[in-house]
């Protein structure tokens, strides 16, 4: 079996594939000081969860873009599984070149995405991750990556208002029912959300007439799920699909 690890600014996912089937995912906090016995601890109490047997893992990736947590990474998978983990970094075969200027400035999760994006849904495709920050990137039809866009994650943007305004509460982020909101908290909502949803539109009609060519559009990442209701935007929901990337490029590394 085969173990993924998305590692994020915010969260770290895993998830654990039997051949070309996810098995089980889960989603932890990012902790920059956890320990490679707390990741190792914390890890195999995941799978004693779901009875899953740690001996089973033959294998894991990692797309990191915490640095500081890739030595803990590294002698967690050696202490806890007995396997010598692949990193995705420069040197590392994706099967899709890497159109950058500087290919070593692409996070590892932007590449697990395109690589993931291009083999399910084809080219062109523009990939749209609601993560700490919102990343849209652009694969040709030729399956070569582009590059893309970087913006604030739109809850670095909610908490930003509820820091640096003394008189705004901190909010949940989700769809108002109404854009004109009639108090603080539904125009706060409002503003966040419609207001990011015009920020990605924009983004995308411009990546499309660059491009030339109609691209599908797939939306991931943790708050993905939150709009998705905008489904008219997206020609898929793939929430998993750093994930599959990230099994894509291990079986091209064999």
């Amino acid at each position: 079996m085969l173990l993924v690890m998305d590692v994020g600014n915010t969260n770290t996912v895993l998830g654990v594939y039997q051949d070309d089937r996810l098995e089980h995912h889960w989603r932890l906090a990012s902790l920059r000081d956890r320990t490679v016995d707390e990741l190792g601890v914390l890890s195999r109490q995941l799978f004693a969860l779901t009875n899953l047997d740690p001996a089973a893992i033959d294998a894991i990736v990692i797309a990191s873009v915490v640095p500081p947590l890739s030595p803990a990474l590294a002698a967690m998978s050696r202490s806890y599984f007995r396997v010598e983990p692949l990193f995705v970094e420069p040197g590392v075969r994706t099967g899709m070149p890497i159109l950058y200027e500087n290919p070593q400035e692409v996070g590892a999760d932007r590449i697990a995405n395109s690589v993931a994006a291009f083999a399910r849904y084809g080219g062109p495709v523009l990939v749209v991750d609601f993560g700490t920050a919102t990343t849209i990137d652009a694969v040709s039809s030729r399956g070569e990556y582009l590059g893309g866009a970087i913006a604030p994650g739109v809850q670095i943007s909610s908490d930003a208002l509820f820091e640096k305004a003394a008189r705004l509460p901190r909010v949940a982020i989700r769809r108002p029912d109404r854009v004109i909101g009639r108090n603080t908290v539904q125009a706060m909502q409002s503003g966040l959300y419609f207001g990011y949803l015009g920020l990605i539109d924009g983004l995308l009609r411009r990546m499309q007439d660059e491009l030339g060519e109609p691209a599908k559009v797939v939306a991931t990442g943790g708050l993905a799920p939150v709009f998705a209701a905008e489904a008219d935007r997206f020609d898929a929901v793939d929430p998993n699909l750093t994930l599959e990337g990230l099994r894509l490029i291990y079986m091209r590394n064999r």
